[in-house]
């Protein structure tokens, strides 16, 4: 009756709140309590969270829980309301511990689940309560037998979820082995079933994954991966749903999937590695009826929102290597292809292709064949991309063969495909077989001539099915018959090759069939090229290739027909000649492939097509306005002039050999530039708005006009580039008017770059390319107006990722072109300066856009050296003035965000990965990473010899330049952190100069020998120190000459010394290098060991251990070479060093002893064999603790052939055993050598733990008060202090107060204005305890009416303030109702209210400065005050 009555009072509107106080006042039974619970859900539905229903539940606590007893009778006691039996009492507590958005609901959650167990502890009776479902684990269960494992569990469990609200990793990771153990008690070790139900661990997952710590959230993210590598948990429904809710939402979080500290870059990601595992693991372990849900939900997820690139290749690739199973069907299918179209959202390409393949290899390994037929593969199939992915020739390809091999008849069969025709073949071939007639066969639906294009995607699906088919067959027939391929590829292509043999002669073929026709051909051929590999001994490709050259003659009859006789005369119709022209080239390229021959099919068609072309563009209609018709012909027309110019260009064998001007150069010459089409006249308006499904209007059609007319003029200009004079005003009747009249040219040039669209420009750029040389001397400011013109629509186009690349590479070929540069460096004007002005620009677009200082530092230094066959004979003259160029490209490398730098991580790693994915193979590495630019620059300058004087002079050059960046670096900021950008630069700086030494000749080293030695007196990094002693080392072995400047470097005092004396001490530890090529060594010994000697009594102890390295190294020597001024010493300086060798103890300094003398760059590393660029860049860096980021590894210098190597260059890699040594610095060893030992223990023996106040006993609470003040008062012991605050004004001050008084459990805090509670800065202060202390606004005038009133119940008013008659602190003992009155922050309290006091109280000093902070002042009176009433209770007590 009473739910009826409680749902009949809901539908009033009745407030829940008022029905569970009526509720609580009755008598008890079961039928209340789930009445209770009902109602409390409802009350969490409608606050969404607002922890409505957990403040009320932990006001009735005591109320709803049974009270503990040993008289009671165990019949009333099971009859009495019991909510721990009650379902919707613990979801509501899981509810608020795990998805509840503030701390006051989550900390009254948890207070709810600690008194459930106190009561269950007390109680001792067995109570047990299922899910909502009926069956499976318990929600909450208590047994006497069990009571100490369930004791610890919970204290284990509440202790999680407490430390995870600190949010702070380094007081949550050692909690964690704690969840461990939280399973182990779980989990049934006698019949392996869940003893607790798995959402209470879900909640602790749950809680840390939608922390606002990234840090924990990875931490709980990994935890959870890692839980069935060590342990076997049984199958749970809610741990599926898991999965795939939190988890997946967890995993969505890009940042997660960084690298671990010291990981190496290209590694892989130990998340997606574990997440791989996991997921194997998981759906290996699943029911079979339970695995195919799972994942398709599992797919469903991937698809249902917009994942970033890693999320969702890391869960591609996990998923790609479950072990293959029947799980998949029609449903998952589709899911897959949706994942796949949210894959294409990314702009990072490979990241985008590696996902595409790792989701075919999901479908081949679950799809379950019978249940999807291969018209829903090849649909699937369609939404990957070629390009990027599914390149024939590619190991997926392969793989997607030999599946499609192996299931080929077990394919569910379409209704709609009929297998006739191959009745003895496989359904695949049949199936293609069929799909190729169904192609082919007339549309039905035809709109006359003026019909669109048909799309695309047909003739790409045919095309791919087809060459799937072929390449399967040539599987079958690998070891037998190869004209059984032959066959099959006739059988399916016959009716398209029937087709396009008719094509020249049958006129009245219905125009989309044509259409289709020719789509199919060039999609067969773009599909059937090899990725990777070279067609040649492809048969395939072989047999496309003689059918596609059997038909040649008749496809460019009907092309030439189709361009020239007028039959194209609508805007849809330039779609169509775009397709005629895009298989003309086709044609071209294949019989360069098999051998130009003059006669051919393609030869015939060039010359009519270029003559009808002109003949098209000359005609004017005079006196009329022009019709759609003759305006279409005209870009017809001059797209097929361009399409010839390029083939002309790029085949040799096409153009006559004459370089006099023709008819056909002199027309194009001739042509008004940049030459707008006039629209149509009003009457065909109409139907060129209808045709608006293939064209985006009129300004499209002229912009494609114009870039044509530029096509073909670029051809010209490099064909005839020797006739254009340097000046305007030569010629008096140019034959050539473009290129003869360049200025007009490139006037016109500018003018084209701001009508076309940055997609068309790139021929403009190709003429500017030749024209600017030209006219750099006579017209330098058109030729700087074209620079500027042309880069803003470069960084205009910095977002656009398909046409950047091109554009910039075009940009830079005619900015930075050699000629350019040589011209402007002679005139030093406007263009030299603009030149630098660009190039500082690209750097700088560089350090946002990876990639564009790659293209610019590429360009410039092949075109100064590759392009001479001998490189020591190349002129540097140009290069040296802009040296600048090589080095920033030297110093090069930006610090990237987490983000960028993120995806940089995985591009190298999907890059590692090699041919194993196909991504690799199908896209071009374009190299466009950070390093390449300083791998570019350093194998630029390893090419240079030092006896060619313009190389002599540029490498000087940039080396001074190199040291002048070092001391400019150096003075911006005196003091730097490891792997900051300072240390970056600085230590690029020094490996440069390593690259170059060799070029170095005494002469010019007596220049610069300064300023190294000044660099080795600054208080450098580890690695640039390293660095530093290496090239001193390296000048003093081969110019000893200069040892007498190096003994100077000691001559300072030694203060000026203290942090530089070690660099040069540790040059000396090298003293048998650097003498090995002086004759006469005893006199430089002698020296080195005086000065060595007077630094081993140093009193800096890392000198003196870098002394005695150095002191043991020239001891050594001086005995080998017998150096007898020394003999007298013998004893002393063996006996000092057996002494330190033989140092008693075990301390620090006997340790630093040994690892000083074990650290590489005294026991295993040797100037003169290591001297190699892996050392140099690699070994070194990895050594002196440098960030993974500027680690370049030698493979990437190999694979950088844009810049060859000299034939004679072998100092690649190192001879020695330094590069098997580990990294570490002795003076840094002793840091953190114990930080691995606390992380390999099972279990923290202690952890932070906050204090707990429900502890103490909780007051008997009245049902009839406020919720805030009953909650206010919850769980708290009874405390009768008042703190009064009202004259206290910052909010700081106030909010520290707020949380003093509710840790020590004051009654009540008095503040000035309760507004002050919605100050941010007092509730970062507070941490919500003003939701759980009773605040009390007094304003300050009202203040001694408050006191009067508070004296008349009994307290005690005590002032915090120094005065006269004040009490000492330690000598006052404060009354049990006592009222704490606080002064003002600057002024204290004021003398009115200093009357009303009964007692000052003054807090002792030791010190000068004359108070306390307000806040501090209170809080040591509160603690003084709890301190002396818990010593009264406990003596009462005792």
């Amino acid at each position: 009756m009473e739910w009826v009555l409680a749902e009949a009072l809901l539908s009033q509107s009745r407030d829940p709140r008022v029905l569970l106080g009526a509720l609580c006042r009755g008598e008890a039974s079961a039928e209340r309590v789930e009445t209770l619970c009902f109602l409390l859900q409802r009350l969490e539905d409608e606050e969404a969270r607002g922890g409505g229903g957990r403040v009320v539940l932990s006001a009735l606590a005591e109320r709803l829980l049974p009270e503990p007893g040993a008289d009671r009778d165990p019949r009333t006691r099971e009859e009495g309301p019991d909510a721990r039996r009650c379902w919707r009492f613990w979801r509501t507590v899981q509810a608020g511990l795990a998805q509840a958005q503030d701390a006051l609901t989550r900390k009254r959650a948890r207070y709810l689940l600690q008194r459930a167990v106190e009561v269950s502890a007390e109680l001792g009776a067995r109570c047990a309560c299922g899910p909502q479902e009926g069956n499976g684990p318990s929600l909450f269960w208590w047994s006497e037998k069990k009571k100490d494992e369930l004791l610890k569990f919970w204290e284990n469990y509440i202790l999680i979820m407490e430390t995870l609200e600190g949010n702070q990793i380094h007081v949550i990771k050692p909690v964690l082995p704690k969840l461990n153990s939280l399973f182990e008690y779980a989990v049934s070790e006698e019949n392996g079933n869940w003893l607790f139900h798995p959402s209470w661990h879900m909640c602790i997952y749950k809680r840390m994954f939608e922390s606002e710590n990234k840090i924990l959230t990875k931490e709980g993210v990994l935890h959870f991966l890692e839980l069935y590598e060590t342990k076997f948990l049984p199958f749970s429904p809610e741990f599926s749903e898991f999965i795939i809710g939190p988890l997946m939402d967890a995993l969505s979080e890009s940042s997660l999937y960084s690298r671990s500290p010291g990981q190496l870059i290209g590694s892989g990601s130990p998340l997606g590695l574990k997440l791989q595992k996991f997921l194997v693991t998981y759906i290996s372990l699943l029911p079979e009826e339970i695995k195919s849900s799972f994942l398709l939900k599992c797919i469903q997820k991937m698809s249902s929102r917009h994942w970033c690139a890693i999320p969702i290749l890391f869960l591609s690739k996990a998923l790609a290597n479950v072990p293959r199973c029947k799980a998949l069907g029609i449903e998952a299918l589709l899911a897959l292809r949706d994942v796949l179209q949210c894959t294409m959202i990314t702009h990072q390409i490979l990241l985008r292709g590696a996902a595409q393949c790792y989701l075919l290899q999901t479908a081949m390994n679950l799809v379950d064949v019978e249940k999807v037929s291969l018209s829903d593969i090849s649909t699937f199939l369609m939404c990957l991309r070629q390009e990027e992915s599914l390149g024939r020739g590619t190991s997926l390809w392969t793989e997607l063969c030999d599946w499609l091999r192996v299931n080929e008849n077990c394919f569910r069969r379409a209704s709609d495909c009929s297998c006739v025709g191959l009745p003895e073949t496989s359904s695949l071939n049949a199936y293609v077989k069929n799909l190729v007639q169904e192609y082919m066969k007339s549309p039905a639906l035809e709109t006359g001539e003026n019909c669109f294009m048909p799309d695309w995607f047909e003739a790409k699906l045919v095309a791919m099915m087809v060459l799937l088919a072929v390449d399967v067959e040539g599987m079958k027939s690998q070891y037998s018959e190869k004209r059984r391929t032959q066959n099959v590829l006739r059988i399916f292509l016959d009716p398209l090759l029937e087709s396009l043999m008719k094509l020249g002669t049958n006129a009245y073929m219905p125009l989309l069939k044509t259409d289709r026709c020719l789509q199919l051909l060039v999609k067969l051929l773009h599909t059937c090229m090899l990725k990777g590999s070279s067609t040649q001994d492809d048969e395939v490709f072989t047999l496309l290739q003689n059918f596609v050259m059997s038909t040649a003659e008749s496809i460019s009859e009907f092309i030439l027909r189709r361009l020239t006789m007028n039959e194209l005369s609508s805007v849809s119709d330039l779609d169509r000649c775009h397709l005629y022209l895009m298989v003309l080239t086709e044609l071209i390229n294949l019989h360069l492939k098999v051998g130009w021959k003059r006669g051919n099919p393609i030869w015939r068609v060039i010359s009519p097509l270029k003559n009808a072309s002109i003949r098209h563009l000359q005609e004017m209609d005079h006196g009329q306005e022009p019709t759609l018709g003759t305006q279409v012909q005209r870009v017809i027309s001059m797209a097929a002039l361009a399409t010839v110019c390029e083939a002309t260009d790029r085949t040799p064998e096409l153009q006559l050999g004459s370089l006099e001007a023709g008819p056909t150069e002199r027309f194009l010459s001739a042509l008004p530039l940049n030459h707008t089409l006039q629209k149509p006249h009003a009457e065909e308006e109409s139907s060129l708005c209808e045709e608006s499904s293939s064209s985006q209007g009129w300004g499209k059609i002229v912009a494609q006009y114009i870039h044509d007319q530029w096509v073909c003029l670029s051809f010209l200009l490099k064909k005839y580039h020797t006739l254009i004079p340097t000046s305007e005003g030569e010629i008096l009747e140019p034959i050539l008017p473009a290129v003869q009249m360049p200025v007009r040219t490139l006037q016109a040039a500018l003018e084209a770059l701001t009508v076309l669209p940055s997609d068309q420009v790139l021929p403009v750029f190709h003429c500017m390319k030749i024209l600017v040389p030209k006219l750099l001397t006579s017209s330098e400011s058109l030729c700087v107006e074209s620079f500027d013109m042309a880069w803003k629509i470069i960084s205009a186009l910095s977002n656009t990722q398909l046409i950047f690349w091109s554009n910039l590479k075009a940009f830079v070929q005619f900015v930075f072109d050699t000629k350019v540069l040589t011209t402007a460096a002679k005139i030093k004007g406007q263009a030299y300066f603009k030149i630098k002005e660009i190039m500082y620009k690209i750097i700088e677009m560089s350090a946002i856009k990876t990639g564009v200082f790659n293209t610019l530092i590429s360009y410039c230094c092949k075109s100064w050296i590759v392009s001479a066959s001998n490189v020591s004979q190349v002129s540097l003259s140009t290069a040296k003035n802009y040296s600048e160029l090589v080095l920033e490209a030297c110093i090069f490398g930006t610090v990237f965000r987490r983000d960028q730098r993120l995806i940089q991580d995985v591009q190298t790693y999907i890059e590692n990965l090699g041919h194993d994915c196909a991504a690799n193979t199908v896209i071009e590495n374009t190299k466009r990473e950070d390093h390449y630019v300083r791998i570019c620059a350093v194998k630029f300058l390893c090419l240079l010899d030092g006896s060619n004087m313009s190389h002599k002079l540029f490498v000087e050059d940039l080396a001074i330049k190199l040291l002048d960046k070092d001391e400019l670096v150096s003075k911006s900021r005196t003091r730097y952190y490891v792997n900051s950008q300072q240390h970056r630069v600085k230590n690029r700086i020094w490996q440069a100069l390593l690259v170059i030494f060799p070029r170095f000749d005494q002469n010019f080293l007596n220049r610069i020998i300064d300023k190294i030695f000044r660099a080795g007196f600054i208080n450098n990094q580890a690695s640039i120190k390293y660095f530093i002693e290496w090239i001193i080392i390296l000048i003093l072995h081969k110019f000893p000459q200069f040892l007498p400047k190096f003994w100077d470097c000691f001559s300072y005092g030694e203060e000026n010394l203290k942090t530089s004396i070690c660099t040069f001490l540790s040059v000396l530890s090298h003293l048998d290098i650097i003498t090995q090529n002086v004759p006469e060594k005893k006199p430089i010994l002698k020296q080195a060991f005086i000065i060595v000697l007077q630094w081993c009594f140093s009193h800096n102890f890392s000198i003196r251990l870098y002394a005695l390295v150095a002191l043991k190294k020239i001891w050594s020597m001086c005995k080998t070479w017998h150096v007898e001024e020394f003999d007298a010493l013998t004893s002393v300086i063996e006996s000092s060093l057996s002494q330190v060798e033989n140092m008693p103890g075990a301390g620090n300094a006997k340790k630093n002893w040994q690892r000083i003398q074990e650290h590489f760059f005294f026991e295993t590393f040797h100037p003169l064999k290591d001297y190699c660029l892996e050392t140099i860049f690699y070994i070194l860096p990895r050594l002196s603790g440098l960030v993974e980021d500027e680690w370049i590894a030698i493979g990437k210098f190999t694979r950088f052939t844009d810049i060859p190597l000299d034939s004679g260059f072998q100092w690649y890699l190192s001879p020695t055993q330094l590069c098997k040594r580990k990294p570490g610095d002795w003076a840094q060893q002793d840091i953190g050598s114990n930080s691995g030992e606390a992380d390999d223990q099972s279990e923290w023996t202690d952890v932070q733990k906050k204090i707990i106040p429900w502890k103490n006993n909780v007051p008997d609470l009245d049902l009839e008060l406020v919720f805030q003040d009953r909650v206010a008062k919850l769980g708290k012991s009874i405390s009768r202090l008042i703190v009064v605050a009202s004259l206290i004004d910052k909010p700081t001050n106030l909010g520290g107060l707020c949380r003093t008084c509710e840790v020590f459990g004051a009654s009540a805090l008095t503040v000035g204005s309760l507004q002050c509670t919605r100050d941010k800065q007092f509730q970062c202060l507070s941490v919500s305890a003003e939701q759980w202390l009773p605040l009390v606004e007094v304003r300050p005038p009202q203040l001694i009416d408050f006191l009067q009133q508070k004296k008349a119940e009994g307290y005690t008013v005590i002032g915090v303030e120094q005065t006269a008659r004040s009490v000492d602190l330690t000598q006052y003992s404060f009354p049990e109702r006592s009222l704490l009155l606080l002064g003002n922050e600057r002024e204290g309290i004021p003398a009115n209210l200093i009357q009303q006091l009964d007692v000052c109280v003054e807090i002792p000093q030791q010190g000068i400065i004359r108070s306390l902070n307000v806040h501090v002042s209170g809080a040591l009176l509160i603690w003084e005050y709890t301190r002396q009433q818990l010593l009264k209770h406990g003596d009462t007590e005792s």
